[in-house]
């Protein structure tokens, strides 16, 4: 496989000039105002697992609407327990109880969202996004209410992602000075969003993040969601500035310098959905401290597992082991 975007020394050098609203911390000061949503439930879920006690999640998100996910806890580890909040990648969903158990055999609570209106892919989901989007989009998510930032679905995922940063902090078994947030493409892009927006976040670890760099992921990306916008583009001709200008709001790049807790990305500097040299925007605007790690033989899938076990080392360096 070629290369089909800049090269490494070329990716660590972009760092682009990009837009940002005037009014981008008033807006999202007002989106994520307190709407007089209640707290998380949790009810436990028999699994069969004894190693691992698992419940089903409830939290209210955008408007107060019901986001579930998973939360997994290990038996044998003494609280409060540090915890990572896991964001989902593009047409996932939160899948079955026993399906990622990784962060809980390592001694972390583990909260997973479900993404709203989503899991059609590799797992299935349960939680409904029940905002109609006007005729005429593209199928997909990046182009529903795409011409007005309040009418966008990624407010509303990105505010459900805040919520549940906020949830696993409220939560009785976990350390509250200590949760990590983290995800693949779509959840990579959703975790540096939170890092940015809600300041209890103690640790980010975007994994071939998406959402960064919007109109370089459009005019790069050889497959995926971006496409979404250019098909959307192509028939209205006359939306570009605005459809851009919407997308602002929601930069997981944008947002990127707001955010201050210490991050580790992973980037594939062969990733044909998630351009590196967006990924690589977003890094280099990071507010916080950061490290990278680059893998340059990889597509989409990025590191996998064994960037799984980079994340454990470095998490067990910042938030020390206990």
């Amino acid at each position: 496989m070629a290369l089909s975007d800049l090269t490494l020394a070329d990716c660590r050098a972009y760092q682009p000039e990009l837009a940002v609203p005037e009014d981008l911390d008033a807006f999202w000061a007002r989106t994520l105002g307190d709407d007089g949503a209640g707290p998380a439930a949790y009810e436990p879920v028999d699994t069969g697992l004894t190693q691992v006690r698992t419940f089903s999640v409830t939290v209210p998100g955008y408007g107060g609407e019901p986001v579930h996910g998973w939360l997994h806890l290990p038996t044998n580890v003494a609280g409060p327990l540090p915890c990572v909040v896991e964001y989902l990648g593009y047409g996932r969903g939160r899948g079955l109880p026993h399906e990622k158990l990784f962060w809980a055999a390592a001694g972390f609570a583990h909260l997973i969202m479900d993404t709203r209106g989503q899991g059609w892919s590799a797992a299935a989901g349960s939680t409904a996004d029940p905002h109609p989007h006007p005729g005429g989009t593209v199928p997909g998510f990046l182009t529903r209410g795409v011409t007005d930032p309040d009418d966008f679905y990624y407010r509303r995922l990105i505010t459900d992602a805040v919520r549940f940063a906020r949830a696993a902090r409220d939560h009785p078994a976990v350390d509250a000075d200590r949760v990590a947030v983290t995800g693949v493409s779509q959840g990579g892009g959703l975790a540096l969003e939170v890092a940015a927006l809600f300041p209890g976040v103690a640790a980010a670890m975007p994994d071939v993040p998406f959402l960064c760099d919007f109109r370089r992921g459009v005019q790069v990306a050889l497959r995926g969601p971006y496409g979404e916008i250019a098909e959307y583009l192509k028939l209205h001709r006359d939306r570009v500035g605005q459809v851009f200008r919407t997308l602002s709001y929601f930069d997981a790049a944008v947002l990127a310098p707001r955010a201050t807790a210490p991050a580790l990305f992973s980037i594939a500097l062969l990733d044909q959905v998630c351009p590196p040299s967006t990924c690589f925007a977003a890094y280099h605007r990071y507010g916080g401290e950061k490290e990278l790690r680059v893998y340059e033989f990889n597509d989409h899938e990025g590191g996998e597992a064994a960037h799984q076990l980079e994340q454990l080392t470095w998490l067990h360096k910042v938030f020390g082991r206990r």
